[in-house]
């Protein structure tokens, strides 16, 4: 048994309080059709006042029960603009103890489940773990766990003085936090599993690099995200000094701490504005003028002590089982919904092509002979499909199956097609999640549209407790021989190498 304690009800029928004793005290969660939540549960203090800026301390202990009933605030961020507000419908209000996870767990269920815990995404500059709905998991056995993150400047600002990838940091708080409480849950500490999308996906990528994270998880899922996205210090320092001339105050932690929170995202903005404007390596640093990405992963010697990638390849990680996988038609997400994707000249194409590294003319020739008939902006979005995303976990996968006695190693894509926007938006970022978390129906497929198929999202969410439960979600492992990736789509199938073209395209670039 866990335990939970079921509250004195007041009533017979509906929801009822249960209640949790944590290492900081006991919380107040809610029971309903079998699944109980607890909302808003702080992990760490508010990262605010003399805490700004710097790692995260242990949550303070309280007495009484605390009410864990509602979504916490979410870490300083600026809105998606239009009509991204509307595709990624973001929940929790914006606050200061903003260091918060939530839980769903069986009601009443047995002891030594499997734990899943998710990270969102949002290009590390959003996100909120009140996005995401983890009943569905509960329904099926599992613990799920949703976090929130610093993001932005206040999550990896970097200036030289020995303070790095807060946000990171905050990710080992939560899963250490989960460590230490989720058995009072009925989750089993020794069976969890890390999974995120996007920059989520991206942050798994790195934990799995990362020294402080061993023995925090023992599975993790990386969608939509590798291990390749990290900055050198220096890129990471001319960014921070660039964050401290826009606020017009000493390049310091202390001066940047004393600016208030909606003057800092207001230079954040001005800053990505001035980026996407003018990407000159010179200025910014390559890294981040060629993915516009200015606040990510820091390589600092001491949290991210080398590229993640590489230290994959040198085999950290190769004790997790590791499944990971992309979409499709990733970029299409970013392009077609504002209308980018019609404006793309065939000289726009061609600079991309070259600032990421390929030769124009046979790049352009071979992408041409795998999408016949497509459009610059089209070929533009296959690119920067690979380059962000199919890459990255293509080569996650082989350096992790590659570690002498690697643990298992599991490769997917998602290949559906959403309906939505004329049908041009396709298998795009983001469209798999609501298929993982089983939420179809339940307001969360913006980018599904009206009719998505539940065949789909029973196969997905399936093989995603299957994985945390057992490590096999029930196709062939990956292999250096055979490449086994596992296409989702109305009708799935296993397919061997089916991004080869473009593999062999990108050996050695990317």
């Amino acid at each position: 048994m866990t335990t939970l304690e079921q509250a004195p009800a007041t009533r017979k029928r509906g929801p009822s309080d249960a209640i949790v004793e944590t290492a900081s005290g006991k919380i107040r969660g809610r029971s309903v059709d079998g699944v109980t939540t607890f909302r808003g549960i702080p992990y760490a203090v508010p990262p605010f006042g003399a805490n700004r800026l710097r790692p995260p301390k242990p949550v303070v202990a309280w007495t009484g029960v605390r009410d864990a009933l509602d979504w916490g605030p979410k870490p300083p961020q600026l809105p998606y603009p239009p009509p991204w507000d509307v595709l990624i419908p973001e929940r929790g209000p914006l606050g200061e103890d903003c260091l918060n996870l939530n839980i769903w767990t069986p009601e009443q269920g047995p002891a030594g489940l499997p734990v899943m815990v998710w990270i969102p995404g949002g290009m590390f500059e959003a996100g909120s773990g009140a996005t995401y709905d983890g009943s569905r998991f509960a329904r099926d056995g599992t613990v799920c766990v949703t976090i929130n993150y610093r993001v932005g400047a206040e999550g990896f600002l970097y200036l030289g003085d020995g303070a790095a990838n807060l946000g990171l940091l905050d990710q080992i708080a939560a899963l250490e936090w989960v460590r230490e409480n989720i058995a009072a849950f009925g989750g089993d500490p020794g069976r969890v599993t890390v999974f995120g999308q996007s920059a989520g996906g991206m942050s798994v990528g790195t934990l799995l690099s990362m020294p402080r994270a061993g023995g925090l998880f023992r599975r993790a899922i990386a969608q939509s995200g590798g291990a390749h996205q990290a900055i050198p210090a220096a890129t990471a320092r001319k960014v921070g000094r660039r964050l401290a001339e826009k606020l017009g105050v000493a390049p310091t932690r202390e001066a940047i701490a004393a600016i208030p929170v909606e003057r800092l995202l207001q230079a954040q903005a001005e800053l990505k504005a001035d980026l996407v404007a003018h990407p000159d390596p010179e200025r910014w640093g390559p890294e981040a003028a060629v993915s516009l990405m200015l606040w990510q992963p820091v390589i600092d010697g001491d949290v991210v002590p080398a590229r993640p990638i590489d230290r994959i390849v040198a085999g950290a990680g190769a004790d997790i089982d590791l499944m990971t996988g992309a979409t499709a038609e990733e970029s299409r997400f970013f392009l077609v919904p504002g209308g980018a994707i019609d404006l793309i000249t065939p000289q726009a194409l061609a600079a991309v092509i070259a600032a990421y590294g390929l030769p124009v003319e046979s790049s352009l020739a071979s992408y041409r002979a795998s999408h016949p008939g497509a459009g610059a902006g089209d070929l533009l979005a296959a690119v920067q499909s690979d380059w962000y995303f199919r890459l990255p976990v293509m080569r996650l996968a082989d350096a992790h199956a590659s570690a002498p006695a690697p643990a298992a190693t599991y490769m997917y894509e998602f290949a559906w097609r959403s309906p939505q926007f004329g049908g041009r938006l396709g298998a795009c970022h983001g469209a798999d999640i609501a298929f993982v978390f089983d939420t179809l129906g339940q307001g969360s497929e913006p980018l599904a549209g009206g009719d998505p198929p539940p065949q789909l999202a029973r196969a997905m969410h399936a093989a995603w407790i299957g994985f945390a439960r057992e490590g096999n979600p029930g196709w062939p492992r990956y292999d250096l021989a055979h490449r086994a990736t596992m296409r989702f789509d109305t009708t799935s199938e296993v397919v061997d190498d089916p991004r080869l073209r473009e593999r062999l395209l990108w050996e050695g670039v990317r």
